[in-house]
């Protein structure tokens, strides 16, 4: 897949992934929306039922007083219906339903005589206190609220009523409280005792809480919405990061593959061509000559297996499947030898190998095999990016619980993006368009796994165009 049609794929789906969110945020506000309409209407029918309540009580207590009853102010819900029920005859039966055209012309003198009573002589505040809680319970309004008895008597313009107590009556409006101006401004009022020409007054409720309350019923939407938009998200960043690692491996192993092929054509070619010559007649009796091509195919065919053992090795190492053979190692000796075998490569090249061989204490507990294929491994490397004059030396020391050694260079060095990528397989670093630089990418792999098997470490420090230098740990002992 080329980028081009990776990033139509990631602006299709980010584009996706804006609507959705887009489209979770219109549904809660729309939900949000639809949860206050409902609220606001719950409050208004509490509220009118309040106002209905309050006028009922007064037209049963003109109705009382008319024919020699009376209620009290403690008197309980449960008493005063028991007592309607109990008169010979009223304007109204116990439900409030009017029987005939005398119980109209009663109500309209006892609205003209409560006309002449203070507002607040017509509510027992008892009762107002308890309807409002029950009306707003029963309308599932379960938040704080403040409410009050607003007068707006020939002469008034003040609170006679808040929460369950009479208050200090004021004559103007900009000496209200704080609390006062809140209850004031509310949107939640109904008119008192209103004859459907004027009212004596206001109940007002004020909810200093209302938007929580409103929210809270839609907390469960939220929080699933923001989860599910956030798992989409995670997703979609995953697949993202999946799509240019399987496509920076496809470059990757692609590379290997041509680097293999070109490994193996060369000794393929000369083992060919070496074959051809022992079979032609010049050459077949001449055994000198014949000896000489067949150590070239013996050298080119070592060659190949060493470039195969190296991907098997790999192969071994990524299913967990090798063991170590752990001896008493002489890491001077290892080096030396490594020293001497890279010796005549660098010295094609006019360049030099040294040795500063400090540790006083160089036995540790390893692998021969694989120590020397690590040491020999970070020298070829020194020597292949190393390429006019290679400078290449070897230092070791003894630390805490330990040896380090270290493998020094002044060739090419790597870019700072290099070396966070240097130890994955099949990766080798770019040398531009100038050089040749063999090999598959599998051996600073190789050393990574290898020294972790011993539990040691691997440092590198590089700079490009002074050269690399690779830090080996390894301890005295091994822990199994």
């Amino acid at each position: 897949m080329n980028k081009k049609a990776i990033w139509s794929i990631i602006g299709l789906m980010s584009a996706a992934l804006i609507g959705i969110i887009l489209l979770q945020i219109n549904l809660i506000r729309s939900a949000a929306e639809l949860k206050e309409d409902q609220f606001e209407q719950n409050v208004f029918n509490a509220l009118n039922d309040v106002a209905s309540q309050l006028e009922k009580d007064e037209e049963f207590q003109e109705s009382f007083h008319k024919n020699g009853y009376s209620l009290r102010k403690n008197q309980s819900q449960r008493e005063r219906l028991s007592l309607i029920t109990s008169m010979p005859e009223t304007p109204f039966s116990s439900l409030g339903i009017l029987k005939d055209r005398e119980a109209v012309t009663a109500i309209w003198e006892k609205n003209q005589r409560a006309r002449n009573r203070p507002l607040a002589k017509r509510i027992d505040i008892q009762q107002l206190d308890e309807y409002i809680r029950r009306e707003l319970a029963d309308q599932n309004i379960r938040t704080d609220y403040h409410y009050g008895v607003f007068s707006t008597e020939e002469g008034k313009n003040c609170f006679i009523i808040e929460d369950g107590h009479y208050v200090v009556e004021e004559t103007e409006p900009k000496h209200f409280l704080p609390e006062q101006k809140s209850l004031y401004n509310s949107e939640y009022k109904v008119h008192l005792f209103s004859t459907g020409i004027s009212s004596p007054g206001m109940l007002m409720v004020f909810f200093p809480r209302k938007s929580d309350f409103v929210w809270s019923q839609l907390w469960v939407n939220v929080i699933s919405s923001i989860l599910f938009t956030l798992i989409i998200m995670f997703c979609f960043g995953y697949t993202i990061d999946v799509i240019f690692k399987q496509k920076k491996l496809s470059e990757i192993k692609t590379d290997f593959i041509n680097n293999m092929t070109h490994e193996f054509k060369t000794p393929i070619a000369t083992i060919s061509l070496a074959a051809d010559s022992i079979t032609s007649p010049m050459i077949v009796g001449n055994a000198e000559k014949v000896q000489r091509f067949a150590n070239i195919i013996k050298q080119e065919n070592k060659r190949m297996n060493s470039q195969v053992e190296k991907v098997l090795q790999m192969a071994l190492l990524d299913k967990k499947e090798f063991q170590l053979n752990l001896t008493e190692i002489n890491l001077h000796d290892v080096i030396e030898a490594a020293l001497e075998n890279i010796g005549l490569q660098v010295e094609k090249k006019e360049g030099k190998v040294s040795a500063d061989l400090k540790a006083t204490k160089p036995i540790v507990e390893g692998d021969l095999t694989h120590i020397s294929n690590m040491i020999n491994n970070l020298l070829d490397n020194a020597n292949k990016y190393s390429f006019e004059k290679p400078e290449i030396s070897v230092h070791t020391r003894n630390v805490s619980n330990g040896v380090e050694v270290m493998v020094k260079d002044k060739g090419i060095g790597m870019s700072k993006e290099s070396r966070k990528h240097i130890f994955d397989k099949f990766y080798r670093v770019h040398t531009g368009d100038l050089h040749d630089v063999k090999g598959f990418g599998l051996g600073l792999s190789y050393v990574k796994e290898m020294i972790t098997a011993h539990k040691g470490s691997v440092d590198v420090k590089s700079e490009l165009g002074k050269g690399s230098s690779f830090t080996l740990f390894f301890p005295f002992r091994v822990e199994r």
